[in-house]
């Protein structure tokens, strides 16, 4: 998913996205960068990021971001 890690460093270049694991949870993204993060992902997987899918543990690292990905693509 080179397209997620593409989006991830536009958002924020000083991020080592692969090692975080509590990307929410530690505040590294705030509410402008998951609304920024939300947008760019549904554009670029064409999926749709409802309200209830907007939970930390869907966020808090790539692996989960791409496990989200996958399971909207799927639906």
């Amino acid at each position: 998913m080179d397209t997620l890690m593409n989006i991830l460093t536009e958002i924020d270049s000083s991020i080592v996205w692969d090692q975080e694991n509590a990307l929410i949870d530690d505040r590294m993204l705030d509410s402008f960068d998951i609304i920024s993060l939300v947008s760019e992902m549904e554009g670029a997987f064409d999926i749709e990021i409802e309200a209830s899918e907007m939970v930390p543990d869907n966020f808090n690292s790539v692996e989960a971001m791409r496990k989200m990905i996958v399971r909207l693509q799927g639906s």
